[in-house]
């Protein structure tokens, strides 16, 4: 048979090809059973790539820090009290999980079930979760925060095999079996004969998900505003500027605080209580979503629109609504009715999304610089280990190259440079013999090291 029936895909070479799990999950993600798909084989490999790529490497992660500590899930579970607060918040967000999938399953919607385990899985388990965690499985003795690490993640995965077994019946399986074989938590000898995944009402905390929602929403962005500047996530930057919605919301910002600046490398965040003279908003109506709203109105409203002050796009933030008066009658519009923007102040990115804006400070110190340096040194002396195969846990001796802005960075973020690398020793010399290991800076500069088992 051909691989192609006129311009119909052949679906035995596909699934050949690209796998029955993968090419269900894209069908069933995609559209719902009943509405009709256009087929493409590009959104197959999207699928492998963002969803069972993502959960392979997850899982490639938790065996990879889980065989060198032995964890074997021997110790009992950590309460949910002593853990930390991302523990917590994961565990919510995937006890939040199980309900939305099971009711989607239960009223015949795969394609709700399924975008909500993609999700969890990429956005919130990898992206966020595993990411902020690292240093928690691969430095340190093995201790009571390292255990609720490994039991947190461990549990995470075996949800996800059960939630996705419907779907993805063999990755699924084969995921829940590898886990299970070290554990030995489950006697089911397969995921379709384990129970569904049970909620435990005790883990879901509504007010941490919203928290960790702001924090996620204004680390990406700030993060979106450094890459309009080009300017790399290991560059420190002072401050960042964020106007107060709210009471809660402030509360909320002040309990994320410390994670956000740590997420997105800035020392400072200033909390605006009022923004008057700090940032000037613009506003315009989202005619996509006003027209089938107002009608033959859209030229008043648009005007109404146009005309507000400051004060009453503060008030649209802030109350979520607005109530315009036309000539004849009153409308009252909601933030997705609007495009909301800010203008950049004078050394400052800013930026606008829904009700949130922030404000980043982009000047640079020379103590920001030379720390950037450091951090910069850091990430280029890690892919060295691994290029010379020492393991994760492996002690080395460091030698860098002298030039002047190296020098003046290693001095001032020594100890940060050693505790990231591993680095039992650091020298600063005038000579690499062997100029393997390059490091390239900003501006032309670069510099080599060298590093050798301590």
């Amino acid at each position: 048979m051909s691989k192609r029936l006129g311009n119909a895909v052949d679906p035995f070479e596909t699934l050949k090809k690209y796998g029955p799990d993968a090419t269900r999950w894209y069908m069933v993600t995609n559209a719902q059973p009943w509405d009709n798909l256009k087929f493409d084989l590009e959104g197959i490999v999207e699928i492998q790539r963002k969803f069972f790529g993502t959960l392979y490497n997850t899982y490639n992660f938790f065996a990879l820090y889980a065989n060198i500590d032995q964890f074997t899930y021997a110790e009992a579970d950590v309460p949910l009290e002593k853990r930390p607060e991302i523990d917590r918040w994961i565990l919510s967000k995937l006890n939040s999980l199980i309900k939305t999938a099971d009711q989607a399953f239960a009223d015949y919607e795969p394609t709700k079930a399924g975008r909500a385990i993609q999700e969890f899985t990429v956005d919130h388990l990898s992206n966020w979760y595993v990411r902020l965690c690292r240093r928690r499985f691969w430095k340190g003795d093995y201790t009571e925060d390292k255990i609720s690490a490994y039991q947190t993640l461990y549990h995470c995965l075996a949800t996800v095999a059960k939630l996705s077994a419907p779907i993805a019946p063999f990755y699924a399986d084969r995921l829940f079996q590898d886990l299970n074989k070290i554990s030995g938590k489950e006697r089911a000898e397969s995921v379709h004969l384990a129970d569904f995944g049970k909620v435990n009402e005790a883990h879901i905390n509504i007010d941490l998900e919203e928290r960790m929602e702001i924090a996620q929403k204004l680390s990406s962005m700030v993060l979106s505003l450094r890459r309009k500047e080009s300017m790399k996530v290991r560059q420190p930057l002072q401050k960042m500027m964020v106007p107060v919605l709210d009471p809660k919301f402030k509360r909320q910002l002040e309990e994320v605080e410390d994670l956000i600046l740590s997420e997105v490398n800035v020392k400072e965040l200033e909390y605006l209580e009022e923004t008057a003279g700090v940032l000037v908003k613009k506003i315009k109506p989202d005619f996509k979503k006003l027209g089938p709203k107002v009608g033959k109105q859209m030229k008043q409203v648009a005007a109404a629109v146009n005309q507000m002050d400051q004060a009453a796009i503060a008030s649209l933030e802030q109350e979520g609504e607005i109530t315009l008066a036309l000539e004849n009658e009153s409308i009252t519009l909601d933030l997705s009715d609007v495009e909301i923007s800010s203008e950049d102040i004078p050394g400052w990115l800013v930026a606008t999304e829904g009700k949130y804006t922030v404000a980043l400070d982009v000047t640079l110190s020379e103590a920001l610089i030379n720390e950037g340096v450091a951090r910069e040194m850091v990430n280029r002396i890690q892919n060295f280990r691994k290029e010379e195969g020492f393991d994760v846990t492996d002690k080395i001796n460091l030698k860098v190259q002298h030039i002047e802005a190296v020098a003046k960075a290693v001095a001032e973020n020594k100890d940060y440079i050693c505790s990231e690398t591993l680095a039992t020793n650091l020298e600063v010399v005038e000579e690499i013999e062997n100029k393997e290991y390059k490091i390239e800076l900003d501006q032309d500069k670069e510099t080599y090291v060298s590093l050798s088992l301590a």
